[in-house]
């Protein structure tokens, strides 16, 4: 990992507005960093990121691993040629606009042992995250498949989650898992689409996780949703835009 770089990883149940707030803080930081280098990764097999973001991805991860995994087998090629090649594959199928550049990880394996080619994609995915100067990774429900499939290092984890008593229990269980399966620096809970903010408004953690922002159901947002728009064509004072900026000043990312 590049010495400065920050790699943001969002982490919760399905349904609670993860990729919307993936999208709004690659625009955030977009927005205020112009000259630096920014990735997007969707890590969700739903590929709801590209949607949020109005890009479409030429190739997916696992379709480059696939790729790859044919030209290995029938010829021997030592680490460094495999690694080099999906390096070039990955840059390759990197779609970059609005100042970012994006890349989803597609469908998880399927039966097979890829388990060589994962380990190589990791590390190309570790030299990759080298160039950016920030990584934002929208993860499938559960925190398993950031250790698993993409990093395993990150240094700034949002957990997400609605304001349901079920949704905030589950806080805990994440921090749990995420303590033992990811090395990251900084933690904090963002917690959308919250019908009663105002219930929140003393509390300074949940499940040992320090609340970053607590933001209010976002009708623009929704709207913007059911449209099919990207997250760029929100106004700039919209609720999500500015409850992301929020949290993002808390954990001292921007």
């Amino acid at each position: 990992m590049g010495e400065h770089t920050k790699i943001i990883a969002l982490t919760g149940k399905g349904g609670v507005g993860k990729t919307s707030l993936s999208a709004s803080i690659v625009r955030i930081l977009t927005e205020n960093y112009p000259n630096s280098k920014i990735l997007a990764i969707d890590a969700d097999p739903a590929v709801g990121l590209s949607v949020a973001l109005g890009v479409r991805p030429q190739l997916t991860l696992d379709e480059i691993r696939k790729k790859v995994a044919q030209d290995v087998t029938g010829k021997l090629r030592d680490t460094q040629d495999i690694l080099a090649e999906a390096k070039f594959q990955l840059y390759e199928t990197m779609v970059e606009k609005n100042g970012f550049a994006f890349l989803a990880i597609g469908r998880p394996e399927a039966a097979g042992c890829y388990c060589a080619i994962n380990t190589y994609l990791r590390k190309v995915i570790e030299m990759l995250v080298d160039d950016f100067d920030y990584v934002v990774i929208d993860g499938e429900a559960g925190i398993e498949q950031i250790n698993r499939r993409v990093l395993e290092k990150v240094t700034h984890l949002i957990c997400v989650s609605d304001q349901s008593r079920k949704g905030l229990q589950i806080i805990e269980t994440i921090k749990n898992v995420a303590d033992e399966l990811v090395m990251y620096d900084k933690i904090g809970l963002i917690v959308n689409r919250a019908p009663l903010p105002e219930k929140l408004a003393d509390e300074k953690e949940i499940g040992g996780v320090p609340i970053a922002a607590v933001i209010p159901q976002d009708n623009d947002m929704t709207e913007n949703d059911i449209e099919g728009n990207s997250v760029f064509e929100l106004p700039g004072d919209s609720i999500i835009l500015q409850g992301a900026r929020d949290a993002l000043r808390r954990m001292e990312i921007i």
